[in-house]
């Protein structure tokens, strides 16, 4: 039976220093009595509510240190928030770990493997930690190494594995004892195209068999590919949800033009605003304008001319038809990339 997950106003403070440099010697941290009594306070999850239902694909979109992982931290039991509660299927994760653990299956960002073990070996212990019989884990190991194409390097040792294989043997590790909640940490990071491709046709044949399926990604691609519903987070707050097609449509316009130029008259924005099919034009820096438009290269030459009369020299003009990248631009004023 699918199960679903519930945040309700999570809240994540992490109050430990920074590491700083330390010559010679990589990182370490502060010890000074100065250092000790300064207080620090970074607020990774701010009343971040979700509700994903049971037997989809949900997506938490957004740049590094939005709080994608410290939310799917505390869904997998890693982490404890500092206020606040969630729920994966009706177990408290806080106050139920035990049974959270034998419904989730895990895929960090880094693959973790056990270098000194072979591929086959990794499976088979994993199944035998959540109690499979022995002739259920050595079939199920068989199975998972031929599906995710990793069959002919079976027994040997993964420390010789490409980052694509390592990847592709950890989902397998976490789908082993067939949880109901699978939790992917940025599946795809670092993976070239036709390994990418692969692992979201498996993602889809598990899901497809009714499991709940969470992941984290800044790939716009990976989101509207994979996601039946979307959070869009930064700053550790929801900034939008929703189906990918509906997120994408709220845009005003759906194009988006963006102008470097120098200077930036205010008379300027007035102009490009009064442009047909302009619905919206924002200064985003001091040599930076973006227009909200209902089509994208017809209205290039009109803007540049309105630019250059005004007196601006324009450096850079890029468009972007409507994509999720558009959408976190509107609501945040940069690019999932910054």
């Amino acid at each position: 039976m699918a199960i679903g997950i519930r945040t309700e106003s999570l809240r994540k403070v992490y109050d430990s220093p920074p590491p700083v440099a330390a010559p010679g010697r990589g990182f370490a941290f502060a010890s000074t009595p100065a250092a000790r009594k300064e207080k620090y306070e970074i607020v990774a999850l701010d009343a971040l509510s979700l509700d994903v239902s049971p037997g989809e694909v949900f997506g938490l979109l957004g740049p590094n240190g939005a709080g994608k992982s410290t939310t799917v931290g505390i869904l997998t039991t890693q982490i404890r928030p500092t206020a606040g509660r969630a729920w994966v299927g009706d177990h408290d994760v806080a106050r139920d770990r035990v049974a959270v653990k034998r419904s989730i299956g895990v895929v960090p960002q880094r693959p973790n493997l056990d270098f000194s073990l072979t591929a086959r070996q990794i499976l088979t212990f994993h199944g035998a930690y959540f109690g499979m019989p022995a002739g259920e884990r050595t079939a199920r190991a068989q199975s998972l190494l031929e599906g995710f194409q990793l069959l002919d390097r079976a027994d040997q040792l993964v420390r010789g594995f490409s980052g694509g294989m390592m990847q592709r043997l950890s989902i397998a590790r976490a789908m082993m004892h067939d949880p109901e909640v699978l939790f992917l940490d940025e599946p795809s990071a670092g993976l070239d195209p036709q390994t990418r491709l692969l692992l979201w046709d498996l993602v889809r044949r598990y899901n497809a068999r009714g499991k709940t399926v969470v992941l984290t990604t800044h790939n716009m691609e990976e989101a509207d590919a994979l996601c039946r519903n979307l959070a869009i987070v930064d700053h550790g707050r929801v900034i939008a949800r929703g189906t990918p097609e509906d997120l994408k449509g709220s845009i005003p316009g759906g194009f988006v033009i963006r102008v470097q130029l120098h200077p930036q008259p205010e008379e300027l924005l007035g102009k490009m605003k009064r442009l047909p099919g302009v619905t919206e034009v924002r200064a985003t820096g001091a040599s930076r304008l973006d227009v909200y438009a209902d089509r994208g290269g017809p209205l290039v030459a009109e803007i540049i001319n309105l630019a250059l009369s005004a007196g601006a020299d324009i450096s850079d003009v890029h468009i972007s038809e409507p994509s999720l990248e558009n959408l976190f631009l509107h609501h945040t004023g940069r690019s999932l990339r910054d």
